[in-house]
């Protein structure tokens, strides 16, 4: 049983008696997700509570952001919620609680959880204002076996709070699955296209890239974007990215960091992230053609390995998409809903970082289709 609603208005209390007015009744159902626009922040451990009550459903998942998904719909700047309900059994799924220290007692409490299954699927959400949250995902990931996490960071003006049981801020928090009782269709989507060759980092400093294959870095730079571009830089942001191929992908797979800053004097670059010698870097522009030609190759893989139809599914993409790359009329999420079938119960948000096979990625779209 997966079941969905989303609701939009001014009042908490009123948007939560629209999704369970739109549930209906209601039978077996054991985890819920729930995502709500910022500006509900302040109201989500209240909206959760009620949610449990007109739902008879303990377990929630879910988090705030700029924007949601609620089906075919893309849902900004006003009070909105997505929620979807779910009938995992309950011996497949342990939640893991937001907080910034969370996932060491979390590995503590449910190991014996965890070593009975080989493979989980996780649905985590984080922190982007905690400088450890990379670190605590590395950590997830190493004490989990089999771990494959999907998700996305919380985007917020206020409070970044995340719903797992408890509502809080701070590190991750999420929901792990045992692979061998749910199945889980998962595949990704990039919002940008590789430009030029593939260099080398031969110099650098924290997030700093001095040289790239022995040459300035900046020069690099202003020789791949092209003339254009090179003679104004500053036009350059917000269009060109780094990119860092994933060692060992077979399918030419990159993260995708913003450039921060450039120092023409000395001819660095600096980065989202930190770099190290001898590190691979390209550069990569957004392209809202590629990106909608990659999102229909995306579901179309993910079609073809689906097992069975599509019960539910989770949609999570980044902030730099959806209105900003595919237009006002949410285009994106229309695409999803229309290839899953538009009755294929879809939430999600847009995220200020997105989470696929356990590392964060930018300018993503990512999917999770339960089957």
């Amino acid at each position: 049983m997966f079941a969905f609603a989303y609701a939009q208005g001014t009042e908490p209390r009123a948007l939560v008696e629209g999704c369970l007015a739109r549930l209906g009744p209601l039978s077996g159902a054991t985890l819920g997700f729930v995502y709500a626009t910022d500006i509900l922040a302040p109201e989500l451990e209240r909206m959760v509570r009620l949610l449990r009550s007109g739902t008879g459903v303990a377990h929630w998942v879910g988090t705030v952001g700029s924007g949601i998904i609620a089906g075919e719909r893309e849902i900004y700047d006003e009070p909105a919620m997505a929620v979807m309900l779910t009938d995992v059994p309950e011996d497949a799924f342990r939640l893991l609680p937001p907080g910034p220290s969370n996932v060491g007692s979390f590995l503590g409490t449910h190991g014996r959880w965890l070593q009975r299954h080989p493979l989980h699927v996780g649905v985590v959400h984080g922190d982007p204002g905690n400088p450890a949250t990379p670190l605590l995902l590395e950590r997830l990931e190493q004490g989990v076996p089999g771990a494959f996490l999907v998700g996305g960071f919380t985007s917020s003006e206020g409070p970044r709070v995340q719903v797992a049981s408890a509502v809080g801020e701070g590190g991750v928090s999420g929901v792990l699955l045992d692979a061998g009782q749910v199945t889980v269709t998962v595949d990704h989507t990039q919002g940008c296209t590789p430009i030029g060759a593939v260099h080398r980092i031969t110099a650098c400093d924290r997030n700093v890239v001095a040289e790239l294959d022995g040459r300035p870095a900046l020069q690099v730079l202003r020789e791949t974007v092209g003339e254009v571009l090179a003679k104004d830089l500053r036009r350059a942001a917000g269009f060109i990215f780094a990119g860092f191929p994933v060692p060992g992908s077979d399918t030419g797979d990159y993260l995708v960091r913003n450039l921060l800053g450039i120092d023409p004097e000395n001819q660095l670059i600096a980065v989202g992230d930190r770099v190290s010698p001898g590190q691979a870097m390209m550069f990569c522009r957004r392209d809202g053609n590629t990106a909608r030609q990659d999102l229909d190759r995306m579901l179309d893989d993910v079609r073809r390995r689906l097992p069975g139809p599509p019960r539910g599914a989770l949609y999570f993409s980044c902030l730099g998409r959806g209105r900003h790359q595919f237009g006002p009329d949410s285009e994106e999420a229309g695409t999803v809903a229309r290839a899953l079938g538009v009755e294929v119960p879809l939430a999600g948000f847009f995220c200020s970082g997105e989470i696929y096979a356990n590392r964060l990625y930018g300018y993503t779209g990512v999917l999770a289709v339960f089957s």
